[in-house]
């Protein structure tokens, strides 16, 4: 989910069960990333609809999207990702003209960092939301975005 104005995209690896059967991005009720929105933007986002959500997500100039097209995994944790194939990242160039950076949301996503910077993008590594990255609090974690989406006037 990218605009012409997105600015930064937080790249996720790939959607978990629970994101996939909702068809949204972060749909575990315990993943992180609303509520660090949230925080960020002084908006109530868990209280939107879905789309809602997504129009003030736009309308900051933030884009989610995932660095794996496909994969096999069962459960939803990224140790278990197999055989993944990765997006075509060119296409972030013609579908978000302004976007300058990208933020990977954990460890498995920052794996693909270097094909990122070879197409010239800044590129930051951020705390991952997931309820499975409990070594970091909440506040830490925010603190973290933070000061990523300061730099993009996100925060």
């Amino acid at each position: 989910m990218v605009a012409p104005t997105t600015r930064l995209v937080v790249l996720g690896s790939f959607p978990g069960v629970a994101s996939l059967a909702q068809q949204q991005y972060y749909g575990h009720p315990r993943n992180q990333f609303w509520p660090i929105l949230s925080a960020l933007w002084s908006v109530d986002l868990r209280s939107l609809s879905y789309a809602e959500r997504l129009g003030v997500v736009r309308a900051r100039g933030l884009g989610i999207w995932d660095v794996y097209a496909h994969c096999r995994r069962e459960g939803s944790l990224d140790a278990d990702i197999e055989a993944p194939e990765l997006n075509d990242f060119t296409t972030l160039r013609t579908q978000a003209p302004g976007l300058v950076a990208v933020a990977h949301n954990g460890g498995e996503s920052a794996r693909v960092m270097r094909h990122l910077r070879a197409l010239g993008f800044e590129v930051h590594r951020l705390p991952s939301t997931s309820p499975a990255n409990a070594s970091w609090s909440f506040e830490r974690k925010l603190d973290a975005w933070r000061a990523v989406f300061a730099l993009y006037d996100l925060a």
